[in-house]
């Protein structure tokens, strides 16, 4: 029996404040601190986007500061620790609740099994090893000489090309991280024993993974960019008779009411609220004062289409683009000020010298940062939570932002 729901027209305005309010960014940093903090947040978001890169913070650490108050990334480090989250792969490497690891597990990639199939006698190894001896690095196995395939279209060599692919395909996980060398262990070794044991099929596991993309963000489409990879065709595919294909799942969570079709004004395209969201959508709050910095991989900024339509904020990661050709800088983060995009902040932190220092800012066109009430103190307030985030004591900035030096000066 059908229980879709009517779909929806939407108010573009409406659509903003539905987005930073489901988001838990109206206001920025107002979950509650600690553990269980970090915890509603995923418990929301359902997987949150890894990435090591930690010029001004990792990507995952900074989704979570941008909604806990006074984060400290060394809950989430505890929480993965415990085991209480784990490494699997949503939309690329993503941390995800333990409890939720049985929907991840199966990955559709073609080239971890091709890696494991041409290469059977040095995975045959590795395995054995790695279950000999607990948790191994890729440096744990000599190189062998001149050995190298293509993954993820990067040049490297066979063992460490194997030891991803069992990650991926859910035999080894993540014991643990030292610096950017990874150790696997088999994932019987690092999960609970009810966790490793219970068994999700994968047409439900796929079902699972693409009702989660529409959890993580709240307004999504049908596509863009890579917000659906690793959840296979969109179509049915004869090879992979338990994939019924994207299209087909997404209607079947139409039929049953888990998706509610949406009509956002000025933007093209259908778009997908989840079911119990749409009262939300319907009467959302006025988002208060409050400013949160985003990075490149948090989930409101997925869909670029839908940044520049209904935010009107063109936002491109410019971390390949070569310099020459930057408009902006290679790690810059969107400045989110109640439900608008305002603007851009490029931010480092140098740990060494317990500071932060900002290269560079760009306000949009329309957006005059002394003449709006209340950004300036919002401003601040969100200079000092990041000072509190980087674990540093002073703030510096380029000397062409002195205008931004006075109207921002803050002390930690």
């Amino acid at each position: 029996m059908s229980r879709s729901v009517l779909p929806m027209d939407v108010a573009a305005d409406a659509a903003r404040r539905f987005l930073v309010t489901r988001q838990m960014l109206a206001p920025a940093r107002s979950v509650e601190g600690g553990s269980d903090g970090v915890l509603e947040v995923f418990r929301r978001l359902g997987s949150i986007q890894f990435d090591p890169l930690s010029v001004a913070g990792r990507s995952h650490d900074l989704v979570l500061h941008a909604r806990v108050a006074g984060y400290d990334p060394a809950w989430c480090d505890a929480l993965y620790e415990r085991r209480e989250l784990f490494e699997a792969y949503n939309k690329g490497l993503s941390l995800v609740l333990t409890s939720d690891f049985p929907w991840f597990r199966a990955n559709l990639s073609v080239s971890s099994r091709r890696i494991l199939a041409e290469h059977a006698d040095v995975a045959e190894q590795v395995l054995e090893r790695v279950r000999a001896e607990g948790p191994l690095s890729a440096l744990d196995f000599e190189r062998r000489r001149g050995s190298a395939v293509d993954w993820f279209g990067a040049p490297t060599n066979v063992v460490r090309a194997v030891l991803e692919a069992y990650a991926t395909t859910g035999v080894l996980g993540l014991a643990r991280r030292d610096g950017n060398r990874r150790y696997y262990d088999l994932i019987e070794r690092l999960l609970p024993p009810d966790i490793v044991a219970r068994k999700v099929p994968l047409r439900e596991q796929i079902r699972h993974k693409l009702l989660s993309r529409y959890r993580a963000h709240g307004l999504l489409g049908i596509g863009g960019g890579d917000i659906f990879g690793g959840i296979g065709v969109a179509k049915p595919d004869p090879e992979r008779p338990q994939h019924p294909g994207r299209t087909a799942l997404r209607e079947e969570l139409i039929e049953e009411g888990e998706l509610v079709p949406v009509t956002v004004e000025g933007v093209r395209g259908k778009r997908f609220v989840l079911r119990e969201e749409v009262e939300l959508l319907k009467a959302p709050p006025e988002p208060p004062l409050s400013v949160a910095f985003l990075p490149p991989f948090d989930p409101l900024v997925w869909d670029r289409g839908l940044l520049g339509s209904l935010f009107g904020f063109d936002y491109v990661w410019e971390l390949f683009v070569p310099p020459a050709k930057r408009r902006w800088g290679w790690y810059v983060l969107p400045i989110l000020f109640r439900d608008r995009l305002v603007g851009r902040v490029e931010p480092r932190i140098d740990r060494m010298q317990g500071s932060v220092r900002v290269l560079n800012l760009w306000w949009e066109d329309s957006f005059d940062p002394r003449r709006v009430e209340g950004f300036v103190d919002a401003m601040q307030a969100a200079l000092r939570a990041y000072l509190h985030f980087a674990s540093a004591t002073r703030l510096e900035w380029a000397p062409d932002l002195s205008m931004e030096r006075r109207l921002f000066l803050t002390r930690p």
